[in-house]
């Protein structure tokens, strides 16, 4: 048997390079085609509906809006469909205020298109992220009606619904029954105001206007009527969960609900025989940039501004709750300066479309908080912190002041209120406990009443 003679040096060398470059060629053609499809996720809300794609690498795309029927088409280029992306079509609710389903293809070799159907017409965003925190790349899809709903307007529709509904009281007899409400409440006012009733309706017993009762009861709305708002601001959501404690708790889901629990109190309050009402610039599971969150509060002309949080810190002894104020210059300890920053980032966890806002705008409003706001904020800090000490322990016993974003609405009395440190085991399951949510509701509730006891609110041209 002879023996196979070795292949020559050179010969090998060649082999290798040519096999070399062959492995080459074949990555190329994967680093065009072979993104891989980690996530998908669908954040539906009245605001805005969200639809997002992570991938490893980032997406390259071209994208179609049709008006009518309205819909939304985008090719993906460089990826093939995978049943990641078919699971976006059972992703969308029946609910979705604005998405009515969700189509993909594979469009072409390498290219999956993607079809969103909306409810009504709308005005698109389609954006991509940068790895950021736990997420890789990003492609989003922000959907948003072409028309909002006006906010206050919102609000006094809902305050003239629930003065007016019929109460449990045994029903009046037929021939003084009151017509039912119909679907256009504030218009019903207008057309009050407009025409003298020929046999107006009984008038609802006075109320002492010197009262602030923490349940005021149910009375016919009155043109008289000065509504009292309190914006609410539950931090985070959507793609920002916030802090996360040991026990898997989200910062997100908690204080949604201390905020849902604090409106159902102000929304049942008086101040001085005025109703109040409570508005949230998040409802649900999805992000509100902090800029947004500042414009919506002005856009209804609250009253007060309360931003909900719950604290974590890397070491998870640290407990107690605590207020926050705007300071214009410097915080006022390196805890409060540490804690601004990180809240400040929230805008890029939960994702932003930065070419989509209008920097100078933002910037501007940013810029005009004014010493009577953070004095204003500082006693309402206060007194909230008062109530909060009877029920649960204190982190600071003093209401603290940083740079943070959410607090610089120039014209309204802001605080930030971390609720308790859900990095602390036991504060984690006191804030999942509904009796613990409900004691911090009580008691905001208790601290909203005491500051304007003492801060009468500032007269205002819209009534109900």
């Amino acid at each position: 048997m002879s023996a196979v003679p070795s292949p020559h040096p050179h010969h090998t060398r060649r082999r290798m390079l040519q096999a070399g470059s062959l492995v080459l060629l074949l990555g190329a053609q994967q680093i065009a085609r072979g993104a891989a499809i980690v996530a998908v996720r669908v954040w539906p809300a009245a605001d805005y509906s969200r639809v997002t794609i992570e991938s490893d690498r980032q997406l390259v795309t071209k994208q179609t809006f049709v008006p009518t029927p309205p819909r939304l088409a985008v090719d993906i280029e460089g990826i093939d469909l995978d049943p990641s992306l078919r699971e976006l079509v059972a992703k969308v609710q029946p609910d979705d205020p604005n998405i009515a389903g969700i189509r993909v293809g594979q469009n072409a070799p390498g290219v999956v298109r993607l079809v969103v159907d909306l409810k009504q017409a709308a005005r698109p965003q389609v954006f991509s992220l940068l790895p950021v925190a736990a997420y890789q790349h990003r492609l989003v899809f922000d959907l948003y009606p072409a028309a909002p709903a006006d906010p206050l307007e919102a609000l006094i529709a809902e305050r003239l619904r629930d003065a007016n509904a019929p109460t449990p009281a045994p029903p009046p007899a037929p021939e003084t029954a009151r017509a039912p409400t119909t679907a256009d409440p504030l218009g019903d006012l207008i057309a009050q105001r407009s025409q003298k009733p020929e046999s107006p309706p009984p008038a609802a017993p006075p109320q002492p206007r010197n009262a602030t009762p923490a349940r005021a009861p149910t009375s016919v709305a009155r043109a008289t009527d000065r509504l009292i708002i309190i914006a609410l601001d539950p931090g985070h959501g959507g793609e920002d969960p916030g802090a996360i404690g040991p026990g898997g708790t989200r910062e997100k889901d908690v204080v949604l609900k201390v905020a849902r629990q604090l409106r159902d109190r102000i929304n049942a309050s008086q101040v001085g025989g005025n109703p109040m009402r409570a508005f949230l610039t998040r409802d649900g599971d999805y992000f509100v940039p902090l800029g947004t969150r500042v414009e919506k509060a002005r856009r209804v002309q609250a009253d007060l501004f309360v931003s909900i949080h719950a604290d974590a810190f890397t070491n998870p002894d640290a407990r107690g709750a605590s207020v926050f104020a705007l300071s214009q210059g410097g915080a006022s300890s390196s805890a409060a300066r540490w804690l601004a920053n990180k809240e400040n980032e929230a805008d890029l966890i939960g994702g932003v479309n930065v070419g989509g806002q209008d920097r100078h705008v933002q910037r501007a409003l940013l810029d005009m908080s004014t010493t009577a706001q953070i004095n204003d904020s500082l006693k309402l800090g206060s007194v909230l912190l008062g109530e909060i000490k009877g029920m649960a322990r204190l982190h600071k016993p003093r209401v603290e002041q940083a740079g943070f974003a959410v607090l610089k609405a120039p014209d309204i009395p802001s605080v930030l209120v971390e609720t308790a440190f859900i990095s602390n085991p036991e504060e984690e399951a006191k804030l999942r406990s509904a009796a613990y949510q409900e004691q911090l509701a009580d008691a905001l509730m208790r601290g909203i009443l005491r500051y304007f006891a003492k801060n009468p609110p500032l007269a205002r041209s819209r009534s109900v």
